[in-house]
């Protein structure tokens, strides 16, 4: 059982919904201690007083903001917890809106909202069927670690998640990011689209899709620790530097996807790629019979 994150309510309306949340995430990546590389010993961070010069324990240390060099606030979580906000015990939901409105760059980590009793269950699953016939997702904001957020609420399964979400001023303006103005061939638009529909999946269960980084920091741990070399990288391509013909680009990584899935490369199962058109032959200008005539030079 994931341990309880946060517990409170979901205010909707005048109805409560006590819950606890629980990440709906796991980090399965292998994770490094830092350690003296002479002797192998863990490497400590220690936590030291800048005027005393000396260690301090959790107990004494808190949170402060700087005003100023000399002047610092002391804040303490007791009054974090205890701010005048309807939000610090609650996660208030303020509106609803069809899914496709929400921009994902705004969404961030996932938590799921587990009932808190049986007083619970039935509000819970109130919210989570007209949820689900809604075809909407709630819009909640909620205060948690000392700052008030926006989230939001949608069903997965039987349960509920809460994904915390980014405020409009958190996210960059990436019109400066843009590339210059180019202009694309409508043959060069239909490879693409071939290449997207022999690249397409219905869902992730894929075993493609899995973290081969970490697949391969085990091997090379289990290498080290049976002292045998460990496999060797894959040898890159060396760019030649020069520019890239996008058609045959397209067709190559249309071969490619195939190739991957078993497929005849030779074979178009969606439709096959546009052929690039033979540049027409403009004709070529007869050279002019008549020569220039010279004009003729002065008389002394």
């Amino acid at each position: 059982m994931p341990r309880t994150i946060w517990s409170g309510a979901i205010s909707f309306g005048l109805v409560t919904v006590p819950i606890h949340v629980v990440s709906a995430t796991e980090d399965r990546s292998i994770h490094f201690h830092r350690v003296h590389l002479e002797d192998m010993a863990r490497v400590r961070t220690r936590k030291v007083c800048e005027l005393e010069d000396r260690e301090v324990s959790s107990d004494e240390i808190g949170k402060g903001y700087e005003i100023s060099r000399d002047n610092v606030v002391p804040i303490s979580d007791e009054e974090l917890r205890d701010l005048p906000l309807p939000t610090a015990k609650a996660i208030e939901i303020t509106a609803f809106m069809p899914w496709e409105a929400i921009d994902p760059i705004r969404i961030g980590d996932g938590y799921y909202l587990a009932p808190d009793g049986q007083v619970a269950a039935k509000p819970y699953k109130l919210l989570r069927q007209a949820l689900e016939r809604s075809s909407r997702v709630a819009v909640a904001r909620y205060a948690w670690s000392g700052r008030e957020r926006l989230g939001l609420l949608r069903v997965r399964g039987e349960a509920i998640v809460l994904h915390a979400m980014r405020w409009p001023d958190e996210i960059r303006d990436p019109s400066s990011l843009l590339p210059p103005p180019v202009e694309l061939s409508e043959e060069e638009i239909e490879g693409a689209l071939a290449l997207m529909d022999t690249m397409a999946r219905d869902d992730l269960d894929s075993p493609e899709f899995r973290d081969t980084y970490t697949e391969a920091v085990a091997e090379l741990i289990e290498a080290k620790r049976e002292h045998r070399e460990p496999p060797a990288a894959p040898e890159l391509a060396a760019e030649s530097g020069q520019l890239v013909d996008l058609m045959a680009a397209l067709q190559q990584s249309v071969s490619k996807a195939k190739e991957s899935r078993g497929e005849d490369a030779g074979q178009a199962d969606v439709h096959e790629m546009p052929k690039k058109r033979a540049a027409k032959k403009q004709p070529t200008k007869k050279t002019a019979a008549k020569k220039t005539a010279r004009k003729p030079k002065k008389s002394a």
